[in-house]
């Protein structure tokens, strides 16, 4: 028998004789290092109690012990926000409203009804006074009703039949219109889609809420609809990875995912019988940015995100120029035999200082406080040209920049801090890549973070917490498929569950000119189509009269 494990007999002592012990040490130090001294045990003494508590997780013995999990400059250092004077006299981004609720304006879907009066019409008396009259104010009240309802409905047409008492023929009755001819509808398609792969939902999950709203549906009957609509959509996903490989600034990184059925035959490249193959799985993001739109790509087996960036560059045309590419400080995000003007992520290295302001809080501070001006900077010039964000990032960020490899340099150099020291291996990082983390001095365009792509995994994430794997190779390229469609249309500020279903209603269209039915020009197709067939498109029905819906933030 597995014997249980116990605290040291001479940690479980009673508090007396720690107390006592700790007095006897206490004689023979000075007041500095008596504080030490009195400091650590009390922290021991607190890690005890803490971890004597029931119901303790990882997650709040974290919060415990190292306080707040935020990155927030005001929050690490201890210090508000003061407020920066504007190096160009700008008036800054409007502050957020902050209270979290929706105005009605943002329920896209919604239909709107009309209520009249039940006893006024506009030219009648008023009931209040002898000689006036009402009229019609052209601001009618809002006054929003929500209802609860399955994610997925079901109607049930019962088609009347009717037999020839000579012949035996029998005579069905026609659907009505609105009954179409599938039995699972576009939408319904989309609404799965969007539940499994836009938002973390699982088959089974779901097929669990369906039942208990009376409306069942098998998670294996989900995947094979949302497998069948993968193909309608899959001209779509190609145009995408097409207009990526255009991209001026590309952003790669990854996450690591786990398939369950992954064969020898999958492995990138063939070769089945290759020992050297990775057995580990990872889903790449990348976040390509042309012409004025924003493309996610998502790709999942053992190629890591600087192979999955290279097979993308090999669709490029060879006559533009090289991209910008962002990402962090590893090697294996590079793509090999594909120049680019490489960026290193600012708030990667930054990041290193946060967990260790605990432990050097002024030599962090120097850190921390430069990046905050530099990121307030980069706020401020969020809607300039390329050109003009250079120009005044050079002119109001160059010199703190120096100034903090100055500093930097100096910790060495006069030996403030052991290089191999866990301050000194943060302040290496920096100094090492500190070409690729400046870039954005030099070229026009160049990010300051990858974060962006850290946001669109955050969709991966939420997916491997709650699925924890996907089944097989193929399940992983559908995922890949509807992730990416439904990250892009989400950047374009378009509406997901429209763009899915316009895709699968226009599949034929959507083969031939691919081109046309990206998320951001797909509604300009659509009324195209609409107009040449004189205003009657089936394929157009039923989707949402909105153009737009607010854009938030994924995962």
């Amino acid at each position: 028998m597995k014997k249980k494990w116990e605290l040291p007999a001479e940690v479980r002592r009673p508090k007396e004789e720690i107390d006592a012990f700790l007095a006897r040490v206490l004689e023979h130090m000075g007041p500095e290092d008596q504080a030490i001294a009195r400091a650590h045990v009390d922290t021991v003494r607190h890690l005890l109690d803490v971890l004597s508590e029931k119901n303790l997780s990882l997650k709040r013995l974290r919060g415990m012990l190292f306080g707040s999990r935020t990155e927030k400059t005001s929050e690490v250092i201890g210090t508000e926000t003061a407020e920066k004077e504007e190096p160009t006299g700008g008036g800054g981004k409007p502050k957020r409203k902050g209270h979290g609720r929706h105005g009605v304006t943002e329920y896209q879907g919604a239909p709107e009804v009309p209520v009249p009066h039940a006893t006024l019409r506009p030219g009648d008396s008023c009931p209040c006074c002898p000689n006036g009259k009402v009229y019609d104010t052209g601001r009618p009240g809002i006054e929003p009703r929500i209802k609860g309802r399955p994610l997925l409905e079901v109607t049930v047409y019962r088609p009347g039949r009717l037999r020839c008492n000579l012949c035996g023929e029998v005579f069905t009755a026609d659907l009505p219109k609105e009954a179409g001819t599938k039995k699972y509808d576009e939408t319904a398609v989309s609404a799965i889609a969007l539940l499994k792969y836009g938002t973390g939902l699982p088959f089974h999950r779901l097929e669990t809420l369906q039942e208990s709203l009376g409306v069942p549906l098998a998670a294996a009957t989900q995947w094979e609809i949302v497998e069948e609509a993968a193909r309608a959509c899959a001209p779509a996903h190609e145009e995408l990875q097409r207009q990526a490989a255009r991209g001026d600034v590309l952003h790669n990184d990854d996450t690591k995912m786990k398939i369950l059925g992954r064969r020898k035959k999958d492995d990138p490249g063939g070769g089945a019988a290759e020992k050297h193959k990775r057995k580990g799985v990872v889903t790449t993001g990348i976040i390509s940015k042309v012409e004025g739109q924003t493309v996610a790509l998502y790709t999942t087996g053992h190629r890591n995100a600087g192979e999955n960036l290279g097979a993308l560059l090999e669709k490029r045309p060879k006559d533009l120029a090289r991209p910008i590419q962002m990402a962090d400080g590893l090697e294996a995000n590079i793509p090999k035999g594909f120049e680019t003007i490489l960026s290193n992520c600012a708030a990667h290295g930054r990041r290193k200082f946060v967990e260790l302001n605990s432990f050097f809080p002024e030599e962090c501070r120097e850190v921390l406080e430069t990046f905050r001006t530099v990121y307030h900077n980069d706020d401020l010039a969020r809607d300039m040209s390329p050109q003009e964000r250079l120009r005044f990032h050079q002119e109001h960020s160059g010199p703190l920049i120096e100034r903090l490899k100055e500093w930097l340099e100096a910790q060495f150099r006069e030996k403030k801090v052991e290089p191999n020291s866990r301050l000194g291996k943060a302040i290496a990082y920096l100094l090492d890549r500190w070409e690729r983390l400046t870039r954005f001095l030099e070229v026009a365009g160049a990010p300051l973070d990858n974060n962006v792509v850290e946001r669109m995994l955050k969709l991966v994430i939420l997916h491997r917490k709650n699925a924890l794997y996907f089944r097989t190779q193929r399940g992983a390229e559908v995922a890949d498929l509807f992730m990416s469609l439904i990250q892009t249309t989400r950047l374009s500020g378009e509406n997901p569950f429209d763009y899915l279903t316009a895709l699968q209603r226009n599949a034929a269209a959507v083969r031939e000119k691919p081109g046309e039915w990206m998320p951001w020009n797909y509604r300009t197709t659509l009324a195209r189509l609409k107009a040449s067939r004189g205003g009657e498109n089936g394929a157009t029905e039923n989707l949402q009269t909105s153009s737009k819906v607010p854009l938030r933030s994924t995962g």
